[in-house]
């Protein structure tokens, strides 16, 4: 998929920004990424509410092999290949995908904040002893006693 079939296969939806992503391309709306093109396929954001209507259409979570196993990303799920051929319920999925992206990032904890921590006690600090001065003596070797 390339960025031209991208941009009119999401015209019913609207605006979208498309950018580079791993081996393909990230999708947003308002600044919120809820949708994957790549080589596997398009993959739209899911959570508890829409993954059943993933599920009723057959597809399958987005997955990925490593050398040791299989992941398997529960928050990604392909999109059915028949809304290829209706832009209009696919812009009804794509509004689903970014609500569900939406609701994710109000589960987040908002970024730059930290959450206090409950205060533990302070450990006592060793203090530094001061470093020794070496003397270094010119010109005169000292010789062992015999």
């Amino acid at each position: 998929m390339d960025r031209e079939f991208l941009i009119d296969l999401f015209a019913d939806f609207g605006p979208v920004a498309i950018r580079k992503m791993f081996s393909g391309y990230g999708i947003s709306a308002d600044g919120i990424n809820f949708a994957l093109a790549l080589r596997a396929g398009l993959f739209f954001r899911a959570d508890e509410v829409t993954i059943p209507e993933f599920e009723a259409e057959g597809s399958k979570p987005f997955q990925y092999s490593t050398r040791a196993k299989t992941v398997l990303v529960n928050s990604y799920w392909e999109l059915p290949a028949r809304l290829f051929d209706d832009s209009e319920e696919l812009a009804q999925w794509a509004r689903a995908a970014l609500a569900a992206a939406q609701r994710a990032k109000v589960k987040k904890r908002p970024k730059g904040k930290k959450v206090a921590k409950k205060a533990e006690p302070k450990k006592p600090v060793a203090k530094k002893r001061p470093a020794k001065k070496s003397v270094r003596r010119v010109g005169k070797v000292k010789r062992a006693h015999r």
